[in-house]
């Protein structure tokens, strides 16, 4: 099947290449390797989404080849097999990137397990092409598609247009991209958030002054709307604009022109206003907070942004985009993806922040992650406990590993694990053959977690 994940396998012992296709063939697309030189050739050509590789081999190690792996699949997931596992190999692997690694000789199935695990991670990983759908949006979901659309055929115009979203959900973003899109891409898109500046100083910054109009005012002075003539200004957060501003706004727009403070004549502006605002317009109007006349003026071409909760298919996208965006200006990121469980946690969430609350959260978790993979616990508290679907003990103690981890449940690795302890009383070895792991892979699991399987002993 076309859709099938695809696994590299490499190892100089053709036995062990054909043991692991056999095993893992029914469920990835197989590629093959008898060396490190071929590896590099096979990982160059094709879109390889974990790698299986031996430690030992004649002409380049394990080590290197997940050194060239980093570079050329960076999102593919890397499992190293050997026999001289050492705890300096493992430290070094998992610095470089591993995903995990098996010492032999192992059970195929544990094998299985692992690597059923890697290629899941490498699909979380890897989802469908980000699609810009403005100009610095990325989104797929149809609500922000159909948006698209509308923000397309508005930029068309040379309308106002007021643009209407919670906090944190772009509408400076879709702004920046009605300016870029319309006729006016060529002149400048001057912003201001009438909510940061004092609302005493916020006439003079829009209008501008005539030197001598107030204490301070040493000279003549442009305001915004001379500033972007010929483009578009920007007022984010309108609706905290005093009524006294609003009612010379409003004339601006009629007459276009503007009057500098403490001058009387009017000069004339070519500007495209767009307007900005997470307040319900209608509802302040309704209270007399809002100019009637200014919001008719506004209320030429609405446009309601989504919240993130509406549009959750673009969760993972904009995760693993700001995830991107931070490893490009790290200088040395030891993060590489998000783990299948904190991915959840994250679609789990409400975002009442939104997009803006969500690369915070990224970043956030690249800082203070140990791990190449994000887990549930570097996200910010709120996220992770927001995440938390509890399930009977009973339940979780009868699925075997790798069906813990395909129900994809945020804290289930650790939780499981307590479980299939707590039911073999701490005996590692009868836990381990439950679960379908190596007892050895079972020991790791347990330090990854943070279980400690002495406290389960009767």
């Amino acid at each position: 099947m076309a859709d099938r994940p695809a696994l590299l396998i490499v190892d100089d012992k053709r036995n062990m290449v054909r043991l692991m296709s056999k095993v893992m063939g029914p469920e990835a697309r197989i590629y093959t390797a008898l060396n490190g030189a071929e590896a590099v050739r096979v990982l160059t050509e094709a879109p390889i989404d974990a790698v299986l590789c031996d430690l030992k081999m004649p002409d380049m190690d394990g080590l290197d080849v997940l050194r060239a792996c980093r570079r050329l699949r960076p999102r593919a997931a890397f499992v190293l097999m050997t026999a001289y596992a050492t705890v300096g190999t493992a430290v070094e692997a998992l610095k470089l990137g591993a995903f995990d690694y098996l010492t032999k000789p192992f059970d195929p199935e544990a094998a299985q397990a692992v690597l059923r695990q890697a290629l899941g991670r490498a699909r979380v990983e890897a989802p469908a092409d980000q699609v810009e759908v403005l100009p610095g949006i990325i989104a797929r979901s149809p609500a922000m598609v159909e948006l698209a659309d509308l923000v397309r055929r508005v930029a068309d115009s040379d309308v106002t247009a007021l643009i209407l979203g919670e906090t944190g959900t772009g509408k400076e973003r879709v702004a920046r991209a009605i300016h870029q899109l319309s006729p006016r891409a060529s002149k400048r898109c001057v912003a201001l958030n009438c909510a940061a500046v004092p609302a005493d100083l916020l006439e003079s910054e829009l209008f501008g002054h005539a030197r001598g109009a107030f204490t301070g005012a040493m000279s003549d002075r442009k305001g915004l709307f001379e500033e972007a003539e010929g483009g578009s200004l920007l007022l984010d957060e309108i609706g905290d604009m005093r009524l006294s501003l609003q009612a010379k706004l409003t004339r601006a727009l009629e007459e276009r022109a503007v009057r500098r403070v403490g001058e009387a004549r009017e000069r004339p502006v070519d500007v495209r206003l767009i307007a900005a605002t997470h307040r319900d317009l209608s509802a302040l109007v309704a209270e007399g907070g809002f100019r009637e006349d200014l919001w008719y003026r506004l209320n030429v071409a609405l446009i309601e942004l989504p919240p993130l909760r509406d549009r959750a298919g673009d969760v993972p996208l904009l995760a693993h985009h700001f995830l991107q965006q931070h490893l490009e200006r790290a200088r040395s990121a030891r993060t590489t993806g998000l783990s299948p469980e904190a991915l959840a946690a994250l679609e789990a969430y409400d975002w009442p922040g939104n997009v803006r609350q969500l690369r915070s959260a990224i970043e956030r978790a690249c800082v203070v992650a140990r791990d190449p993979l994000i887990a549930v616990e570097d996200l910010p508290p709120e996220i992770a406990r927001a995440a938390v679907r509890p399930l009977p003990e009973d339940s979780l103690s009868s699925l075997t590993w790798a069906e813990a981890l395909e129900r994809g449940r945020v804290e289930m690795g650790r939780r499981y694990l307590e479980s299939v302890l707590r039911r073999f009383e701490g005996k590692v070895a009868e836990a381990a053959a439950h679960a379908g792991v190596e007892r050895e892979s079972f020991y790791r699991l347990l330090r990854r977690h943070g279980v400690d399987a002495i406290t389960f002993r009767s």
